[in-house]
């Protein structure tokens, strides 16, 4: 067993949480500290926490790193020394934190679901990418990330698919045990963000009659928002919500981050396993994954989508066909979290 220290976000709901927790399943030890939990104790005179943070993340975090700093010797002072250091994303640690982590000599690990030297998040991980030289091993979810990260002096970078977590996503065990508010035909779930085009692909789907539900945040603020309001549940869902929006659809939609240079989700492994039928972009990646046609479909436009989404929503054979074959491909994947975490520690020889 080893005693892994682990920086990441603490709320269960939180794909962070449920790596963490996956280690635990694992038989590990695992001492957690959410570096996000410290910034409301910072606010102090500075004004509003939503001004804090925004400001913050603005700026990379360059502001921070002296109490971030002095937050993780506190936290070092007070543990035993761990077998490994795991950091979940990372923003907020720079050069000057990465050395306290190094001084405690084990191995310091980087996860990063997200696209660190991408563009779309601006100054986000400005403080996080001249520390990429220091971490013993990063491990990313994309091609161009991880060729970067190499660039920017990372010495050992591991490319993986993102993953599923097998508890919180695991399906209910008899699809009539999906409450009812939960099925539908077609459904998306995600935020509405500005320059994606997401609300304009709904409102293509809905003219061409798909019978669409969506859930997710900030879609009322879509320029759209009065013609897609018919086809509003409700607001982000977690936990065994978010399992049973998935598996009480007959079709899940997956669309990909445009400014994340995504070919691939955390939907895209999610749903076959949560129970449902992934119908998400035509990419290289996703044909990798799964054979088209037989474990998902896809589609390269919203006109195609709907064609696609009609066709099977008149064949139930199908459609059962095709989602029995997905949940069975994922799982032979080996990409859920407990998968992952055993990647991380063979690494270092901590299996």
């Amino acid at each position: 067993m080893a005693t892994i220290l682990y920086f990441g976000d603490c709320n269960p709901k939180s794909t962070a949480a449920q790596r963490a927790e996956a280690l635990k399943r694992l038989g590990h030890h695992v001492i957690q500290h959410s570096p996000f939990d410290t910034i409301a104790d910072l606010v102090g005179p500075m004004g509003s926490y939503r001004w804090f943070v925004a400001f913050h993340y603005r700026t990379g975090y360059r502001f921070m790193q002296s109490k971030v700093g002095h937050w993780l010797r506190t936290i070092l002072a007070n543990t035993p020394k761990p077998d490994l250091i795991w950091v979940d994303s990372g923003e907020l640690f720079g050069v000057g934190c990465l050395k306290v982590l190094k001084n405690v000599g084990c191995p310091v690990v980087l996860y990063n679901v997200d696209d660190p030297t991408g563009q779309r998040d601006g100054h986000r991980f400005d403080s996080l990418l001249p520390a990429l030289s220091l971490y013993d091993l990063v491990v990313v979810v994309r091609r161009e990330t991880e060729v970067e990260c190499q660039t920017l002096g990372a010495p050992q970078v591991r490319r993986v698919l993102r993953s599923y977590d097998e508890i919180a996503h695991k399906p209910f065990p008899r699809p009539t045990a999906v409450p009812a508010a939960y099925r539908s035909d077609v459904v998306f779930i995600g935020t509405w963000m500005p320059n994606e085009k997401r609300d304009e692909f709904m409102l293509e789907l809905l003219r061409q009659g798909v019978p669409l539900a969506i859930w997710g945040s900030r879609w009322e603020k879509s320029p759209h928002w009065k013609e897609l309001q018919v086809a509003y549940r409700g607001g982000a869902l977690g936990g065994r919500d978010y399992v049973a929006a998935i598996q009480g659809a007959k079709i899940c939609l997956g669309l990909l981050s445009k400014g994340n240079r995504d070919l691939h989700t955390q939907r895209s492994l999610e749903v076959p396993y949560a129970g449902g039928l992934l119908c998400a972009e035509r990419t290289e990646e996703h044909q990798q994954i799964y054979d088209e046609g037989r474990e998902a479909v896809f589609w390269s436009d919203a006109a195609e989508c709907a064609r696609v989404c009609h066709e099977l929503l008149r064949n139930d054979e199908l459609r059962e066909s095709i989602r029995r074959a997905g949940a069975q491909k994922v799982r032979e994947l080996g990409v859920g979290h407990e998968d992952l975490g055993r990647l991380v520690l063979s690494e270092f020889q901590l299996n």
